[in-house]
């Protein structure tokens, strides 16, 4: 019976799975008197659709819907393997020959599947506080605000310089929407005689939390000498966990990549070693140094190889570049085909997010074998499971950075018109500075804008209508160089500024708190 099976009182059905719909279940925390006032609440079929799309995110309620105030009610996503079934109980009365007796109704059933059901959510969560746009008078009458805090349709200036009671309410006042115990510890118990150590900036921050075993050397530019090898605490903590030949492997693909080069980024060696990040944290300290500042910051050196001394060594500083966007380049930061990592106007509130759940890893889980995929029928091999691509370290003509700001060597621009502004200078270097190392002074400057220009260029070309009111392509670098030259006088005022020592603010530096 595919459509439906006939049950009795004593006896069961069988019926064939048929072909069903796939369904997802929302399990309402309330009574369902009105199917679109509920959907209405959930956002809408539109709005319910959209969340399932997208694994992370968590179905939101909002019980006031036309409230702007109002703060949801999230539920979590689940896989289940269940079914939707259509029961009908049907009654058949039999004729009562004798009055005195009283006949038993027959009772059947008759089922239906109507779908299998794959996901669920569950509204687990507390609800979080309810703020009402409402003002306390004086005299303890409630007024409510809405109709001057909402501006429902387009307003005269009058509307904005009316004299309000201030509210501000938060956008949620619970970050969190299920109980967490802070293990809170008690107080330090002193013996009698102890003063508090002078505060300054050793022991001002961070008294109670264990430094990560690590034990990365960091060189600043001015630092006179380069260490020639590594801590004792980084051989000892890479020897514990380098108990397996995939970690024997990979070291000697490590340095063999450092013989090679003697300067990478982080990223870089992900993309030509296939290891896990943990592990590699603890690799990079055993076989290089880290550079705070100057050309080289942001990058691990080989022990013993100082690129101050070496003039050679300007192909392997760093460029901070980052994708120029603006009306003056010809297209907003909306119309770019990269798109940014983090936006103010793509900001999910805490609770509607689903983390993934964080595992610790131990000395004890690397010696496991973290590094590679030991799993039969893996979908990656270990030799690139944890490998990156390579456009996420090189440079190269006709295609897109990844992201929008990008730190590449200068050995990593693969453009013969970059790398003649590289090397022009080569043979007669005389000096090495912290802000262009063995370069010409502006040299980045010059490759920024070379590289901006290329950028345009295929923009342009893979949606032109952006610039078809602009001028031509020869009128774009006209300009481009106009803009450049304006640039250069506000930088040569800044270069008064320019305190050496003090690095670069960027994002890659933040690197080091792995290490720290």
């Amino acid at each position: 019976m595919a459509e439906g099976g006939w049950l009795g009182e004593s006896g069961s059905a069988v019926l064939e799975l048929p072909r069903t719909p796939r369904l997802v279940c929302v399990e309402y925390p309330g009574l369902v008197r009105d199917v679109g006032a509920m959907l209405r609440t959930l956002g809408g079929e539109q709005g319910v659709s959209r969340i399932y799309a997208d694994p992370a995110k968590r179905l939101e309620l909002y019980y006031r819907p036309k409230d702007p105030y109002c703060h949801p009610v999230c539920a979590n996503r689940f896989p289940t393997s269940t079914l939707l079934l259509k029961v009908k109980r049907r009654t058949k009365k039999k004729k009562q020959l004798d009055t005195k007796e009283q006949i038993q109704p027959e009772v059947q059933f008759e089922m239906e599947i109507l779908g299998t059901v794959v996901t669920v959510y569950k509204f687990q969560g507390m609800s979080d506080f309810q703020y009402l746009a409402m003002h306390s008078g004086s005299d303890g009458k409630q007024t409510s605000m809405y109709n001057k805090v909402l501006m429902l349709k387009p307003e005269k200036e009058e509307f904005f310089n009316r004299e309000l009671p201030l509210y501000i309410p938060p956008p949620i006042f619970s970050r969190l929407d299920t109980p967490i115990d802070y293990f809170y510890r008690p107080d330090i118990q002193h013996r009698e005689g102890y003063n508090n150590p002078q505060v300054s900036g050793e022991n001002l921050i961070g008294l109670s939390r264990a430094r990560r075993p690590h034990n990365a050397i960091f060189v600043n530019f001015d630092d006179k000498e380069v260490p020639a090898k590594p801590l004792d605490a980084a051989v000892q903590t890479w020897k514990k966990v380098c108990t397996n030949p995939v970690d024997k492997k990979v070291e000697e693909e490590l340095r063999k990549l450092f013989e090679v080069r003697p300067i990478w980024s982080r990223n870089a060696v992900k993309a030509n070693i296939s290891v896990h990040p943990d592990k590699l944290k603890l690799l990079l300290p055993y076989l290089a140094y880290y550079m705070l500042t100057g050309p080289w910051r942001s990058l691990w050196v080989r022990f013993g190889y100082d690129p101050r001394k070496h003039p050679e060594a300007k192909i392997y500083q760093v460029l901070d570049f980052r994708i120029r966007c603006g009306m003056k380049y010809g297209y907003a930061s909306n119309d770019m085909p990269v798109k940014a990592k983090r936006s103010t106007y793509n900001y999910n509130l805490p609770i509607t997010v689903k983390k993934p759940v964080s595992h610790t890893v131990n000395v004890h889980g690397l010696k496991q074998g973290l590094g590679t995929s030991s799993a039969p029928g893996a979908k990656k091999t270990a030799s690139s499971k944890y490998k990156l691509k390579e456009s996420i370290y090189i440079f190269q003509e006709g295609a897109l950075p990844p992201y929008r700001q990008m730190f590449y060597q200068l050995c990593d621009l693969n453009v013969e018109r970059l790398q003649k502004i590289i090397h022009r200078n080569d043979g007669m270097e005389s000096e090495c500075t912290e802000r262009d190392g063995w370069c010409v002074s502006k040299t980045s400057d010059e490759l920024r804008d070379t590289m901006s220009l290329m950028i345009k260029q295929i923009i342009r070309s893979t949606r032109p209508a952006l610039f078809s009111n602009k001028r031509s392509s020869e009128d774009g670098e006209e300009q481009l160089a106009y803009e450049s030259a304006e640039d250069e006088d506000d930088e040569e005022e800044e270069e008064e500024d320019f305190k050496p020592s003090d690095g670069s603010e960027n994002e890659m530096e933040t690197e080091i708190l792995d290490y720290v």
